[in-house]
């Protein structure tokens, strides 16, 4: 038995920089994990996803540079140097992260498949070694997720494809067919489209995107449709099948009729599954709810004390950023007496098609189902000198604002660096800046973030 005075379970975006602050503040500490340093972001999610949608839009900027005078030929696409690229960048980001660990005093890396004994006992698992016994007064479950994979007649004749195993491809798909319209189909799917993929993306929600405002969800449908994606909504998978030639055969429920489409590659992409399961959390007496994420307070500790749940596993937003923001709510509670906890906690998202969706606060839906009394700013990209400029003029920005305190209540923003533009309502949130201030504040001619004047002087008639 060894025992620790904290065992952290994954090396995510939470577990990493959290073993490092527990072991530098004195903390004996062990970092357990499955596979890889860093996590789902570094090694198949944002890092090489990102690196790869540049390599994409570096594409479509090409094969669209006749619009501002450029001609530049015929345009290929070397996938196997996207792929060399991404792979390369991944391995400096996790050789980075690994190296820094190894410097920490007081730190443990062990590496393993770690499931619970007790409340305070694990056991890890790893190939031709010895199963050891590990126990601690404190333990961090940061053990992330992993793709859904649903219950589909026919999926287990098939070789589909999911966020994981679609980054290895050594082929760009012909016809890839996508099971899903979130964020990894949206991503994926402009990304192959550019590499020259026909894609058809499935999905089963009657409205696109349909968390988004309705305005907000069909400028962005409208713009990947114009690039040549075929966005089917209210589609029901009802079977799959692979052809005599190796081909996939869809066939589908369309708003009560049925259709069949066929492609060479197939993507699942329905959303993720928590990895708690094979950490036997019925002993140690974890609770879970319906979709087995562990159940934590506001302050992230599980229903057993002394165990806290953090990143993905815990359920809500499934963010890197959101991880990483749990482990600071440890870190100042437990290292810096402080109170802090996630209630009302403000949490952004970036989605990164090109252009990209940036949300932050509330949007149209929630302030209504909240009976809130709101305005409405609201200006598309082709108002924006800098997206003129620049040869984008696909997008909007709209952004609600209370009536009686003029703050901000939330944005929506698609554009190029939609993102870096949310980010700037965002802080004006965080700080209680009223729409009038950022009305009439002095910002740099020609930026992105200078729109933000024209967004709000279209309230002064309202």
């Amino acid at each position: 038995m060894r025992k620790y005075d904290a065992i952290i379970i994954g090396s995510g975006q939470a577990g990493t920089p959290l073993a490092k602050k527990l072991a530098e503040a004195g903390y004996k500490t062990a970092l357990l994990e499955r596979e890889f340093i860093g996590g789902t972001c570094i090694n198949y999610g944002c890092t090489p996803t990102k690196t790869m949608i540049a390599s994409a839009r570096s594409a479509y900027l090409s094969k669209n540079s006749k619009y501002l005078g450029i001609n530049t030929g015929s345009i290929s696409v070397d996938f196997k140097k996207i792929v060399s690229r991404k792979d390369k960048i991944v391995r400096s980001f996790r050789e980075n992260l690994e190296t820094n660990l190894i410097k920490v005093k007081g730190l443990d890396i062990l590496y393993g498949e770690a499931s619970f004994i007790t409340d305070k006992t694990l056991k890890l698992s790893s190939a031709n070694k010895k199963d050891l016994l590990l126990t601690a007064d404190k333990i961090f479950i940061n053990a992330g997720s992993r793709p859904t994979i649903p219950a589909i007649k026919g999926i287990e004749t098939i070789n589909y494809l999911d966020s994981t195993s679609i980054l290895d491809l050594k082929e760009i798909p012909e016809h890839l067919i996508i099971i899903g319209g979130s964020y990894i189909a949206l991503e994926f799917g402009q990304m192959f489209r550019r590499f020259g993929s026909k894609i058809t993306i499935v999905e089963r929600s009657d409205q696109f995107l349909s968390g988004e405002d309705n305005d907000v969800a069909a400028e962005l449908k409208i713009i990947l449709e114009e690039e040549g994606l075929n966005i089917l909504i209210s589609s029901e998978t009802k079977s799959l099948k692979k052809n005599e030639n190796g081909s996939i055969i869809v066939t589908l429920n369309v708003k009560g009729k049925a259709k069949t489409i066929r492609g060479s590659h197939l993507l699942m992409a329905v959303g993720r599954t928590p990895n708690s399961e094979s950490l036997n959390p019925e002993a140690a007496g974890l609770q879970t709810d319906e979709g087995r994420f562990f159940k934590v307070s506001n302050k992230l500790q599980t229903n057993i004390k002394g165990i806290f749940a953090l990143g993905d596993i815990k359920g809500g937003p499934a963010f890197t950023h959101t991880s990483y923001n749990d482990h600071l709510v440890i870190i100042k509670n437990l290292l810096e007496e402080k109170d802090i906890n996630i209630k009302n906690r403000m949490v952004p998202y970036c989605m990164f098609t090109d252009p990209q969706l940036g949300r932050i606060g509330l949007n149209e839906k929630q302030a209504i189902s909240k009976k809130l009394k709101y305005k409405v700013a609201l200006i598309k990209m082709d108002r924006v000198a800098r997206a003129i400029e620049t040869g984008d003029t696909r997008g909007l920005i709209k952004a609600l604002v209370d009536t009686k305190t003029k703050q901000i209540l939330g944005a929506s923003v698609i554009g190029t660096e939609g993102g870096e533009i949310m980010t700037v309502l965002q802080m004006a949130m965080m700080g209680k800046v009223t729409y009038e201030e950022i009305r009439d504040g002095v910002f740099a001619h020609p930026t992105y973030s200078e729109s933000l004047n024209n967004l709000f002087m279209t309230l002064d008639s309202k």
